[in-house]
């Protein structure tokens, strides 16, 4: 950041002309002339610009880690915290269910998760059993998780979209002794009950589905009924460092993993939501995404039980009645994920979508090419953008607004939060390593993957990892910032600029190499998307053989068959380079997204561009003739042989 020898420089004509004899303001004068005309007006220009951000930044992360220190010193844990919220706020609303128009007060909150830690102590279950939860977002699902909580138990959160293999693996990955789950998930609960250990105890909560009720399963809400909604007269010896519960990754590179929550982890992620965003008490959070992911249930929820908000929840994001909610319930800052402003963007324009007291939203995937379109139109006048994950030690966070950024890391303190991008092969992800075998930190301007140095005694940088102890040890490389050391590998290529704000590039294995240049998927699949109206995209990489690197494809939503490819490629020569335009369409009704709208590209790529593995229409870019023939057997025949001119 500063010139080769500047501040030397500076300080050795300091040095010199006080033995000289000129008066020691003269020097200081002549030295800071030095200073800059060697180059260090460079960092001088970076401090004016910086300095407010970064010590507003520096004053959460302070404040953040007073609070954690205290709770840690008081023994406290999450339920410990929520308690003192009741107490303070008994009759005030917690939480609201959208759906149903449900209300529940902090007393009732407290009462029905009490009832739920009495009752699975009098069933048996001890501190340290692990209870599956699986179950829509209402206020039940916060009030099961935090009673077990209570009890000393940890709850497995399962996506409520797992089905078949990937719901029996989850199940009996997570060492659970019971599984809670809601009626309407009673019939995925059966195609797996087979499967299911025999020692498995199942309850079911809510309305019966048409299957009624399963074999070997008990009814949860007139047990809960009976139980004592008295707090617990001996409270489990639980610490800020213990488990709370467990989140599973959404999957879309195989099998999901569970992510372990401690209790100061929890506190860590909603704490700096709340302050780097200057969260109020009277502040109504409005929150659509799922409860059984981190966005939802800490960043989200825990601001209701660490600091007292009204969290208005509503179990599946509804374009349509977003910003009716909002106004009916007087919501003033709202959670997006992946593509949900994208979609409310795509409604059509009403006079209501500005008459909400929305001024803030929170969350992450926001795509710059529309950031200022979302603000201007639905007149939300503050983004939050961040980045993070649920184990992960490096989050950051757009303080400022800086358009685009998810993040910065200070250029005048970077030591003070020790993350840093570092220099990978492009192709394997492998770290690159100078002579002394540590990682190379990337320059600005230069796309890195973003790494935290680990220290399990702090609670801001320790890494919890996974369930699988196989699983965790991938995620961290050692002799990153130093020799010995440890730092988690977030798997995320991000890009920071000469003023430390750091922009999201890629997942790992997003990015493709198609003539000798590196493709971003997220580029192409933000471009393809405005051209077409905010139509779902999914860009990736396939092989040809024969061919070198990865020939870009993009799945395009396309249910009513009015996409003319043709067309769309004249615009395409327009925005994007000759390497990055794909040379593979699949059109198809809709692309499949994750339950926090991430979207799903495995299936797509195992399935490449050979029309045997699909129905759907595919059509193939003919360089010569400089427009998309259609694909079929013979055409991929052809281009499998070397035919065409790629």
């Amino acid at each position: 950041m500063r010139a080769p020898g500047a501040g030397a420089a500076s300080v050795v004509s300091l040095a010199l002309l006080w033995l000289l004899g000129l008066p020691w303001t003269w020097s200081a004068v002549a030295a800071l002339g030095v200073y800059v005309g060697s180059g260090g007006w460079r960092f001088l220009r970076i401090v004016c610009k910086t300095a407010r951000r970064d010590l507003f930044g520096l004053s959460v992360l302070i404040r953040v880690r007073l609070e954690l220190r205290r709770h840690q010193r008081a023994g406290h844990t999450i339920p410990r915290i929520f308690q003192a919220v009741v107490q303070r706020q008994p009759e005030r609303l917690a939480l609201v269910d959208a759906g149903t128009g449900e209300c529940w007060t902090f007393v009732q909150l407290d009462a029905y998760s009490n009832a739920v830690a009495n009752l699975f102590l009098q069933l048996g279950f001890a501190p340290g059993d692990v209870v599956a939860v699986f179950l829509e977002g209402r206020p039940e699902f916060v009030g099961l998780w935090l009673g077990l909580a209570k009890a000393g138990m940890e709850a497995a959160l399962l996506n409520v979209n797992l089905r078949r293999e990937p719901l029996a693996f989850c199940l009996g990955t997570s060492g659970a002794k019971a599984l809670i789950f809601g009626g309407e998930m009673a019939a995925a609960v059966a195609e797996v009950s087979g499967h299911l250990g025999k020692s498995l105890i199942k309850f079911c909560s809510g309305d019966l589905g048409p299957e009624g009720i399963l074999p070997d399963t008990h009814l949860l809400d007139p047990l809960l009924k009976e139980a004592s909604t008295a707090p617990l007269a001996q409270i489990p010896s639980k610490g800020m460092d213990d488990r709370l519960f467990y989140i599973y990754t959404s999957g879309t590179t195989g099998l999901p993993k569970a992510a372990i929550v401690v209790h100061s982890r929890y506190y860590r992620m909603a704490a700096f939501g709340h302050h780097a965003y200057r969260m109020q008490a009277a502040d109504v959070l409005y929150d659509c995404l799922p409860l059984y992911h981190s966005a939802g249930n800490i960043i989200g929820v825990g601001q209701c039980l660490i600091y007292g908000l009204t969290v208005v929840l509503r179990k599946k994001f509804s374009a349509s009645r977003f910003w009716d909610d909002c106004i009916k319930y007087n919501c003033t800052v709202v959670q997006y994920i992946g593509e949900i402003c994208r979609y409310l963007l795509k409604q059509p324009v009403r006079e209501t979508e500005r008459r909400h007291r929305v001024r803030l939203a929170v969350g992450n995937g926001l795509r710059p090419a529309i950031w200022e379109e979302f603000t201007q139109r639905f007149g939300v006048s503050q983004i939050g953008e961040f980045y993070g994950a649920t184990e992960c030690n490096c989050s950051i966070a757009n303080m400022d607004g800086k358009v685009g950024s998810c993040g910065f890391n200070s250029r005048i303190l970077p030591h003070v939060y020790p993350i840093r991008l570092v220099k990978v092969n492009e192709d394997t992800m492998e770290l690159l390593r100078d002579a002394q075998g540590l990682c190379i930190p990337c320059q600005a301007g230069e796309p890195g993957l973003l790494v935290g140095q680990i220290n399990q005694q702090d609670p801001l940088r320790r890494f919890d990892g996974y369930v699988s102890e196989s699983a965790t040890s991938k995620k961290i490389a050692h002799s990153v910032f130093s020799k010995g050391d440890s730092a988690y590998l977030s798997g995320d290529v991000l890009v920071m600029d000469e003023l430390g704000y750091m922009y999201f590039r890629d997942r790992s294995g997003d990015t493709f190499r198609w003539r000798g240049e590196n493709v971003s998927t997220t580029e192409v699949e933000g471009v393809l998307s405005r051209l077409l109206g905010q139509t779902d995209v999914a860009v990736y990489g396939v092989a040809v053989p024969g061919v070198e690197g990865k020939a870009g494809m993009a799945a395009i939503a396309d249910p009513h068959s009015l996409l003319d490819p043709n067309a769309m490629y004249q615009e395409l020569q327009k925005v994007l380079a000759p390497y990055a335009r794909p040379i593979f369409l699949r059109l198809l009704p809709q692309v499949d997204t994750t339950g926090t709208f991430k979207i799903q590209k495995t299936r797509l790529q195992r399935e490449g561009f050979d029309p045997r593995q699909t129905s759907d229409q595919l059509f193939f870019l003919d360089l010569k003739q400089g427009h998309y023939l259609p694909l079929n057997e013979v055409v991929y025949t052809r281009i499998c042989s070397g035919a065409f001119s790629l």
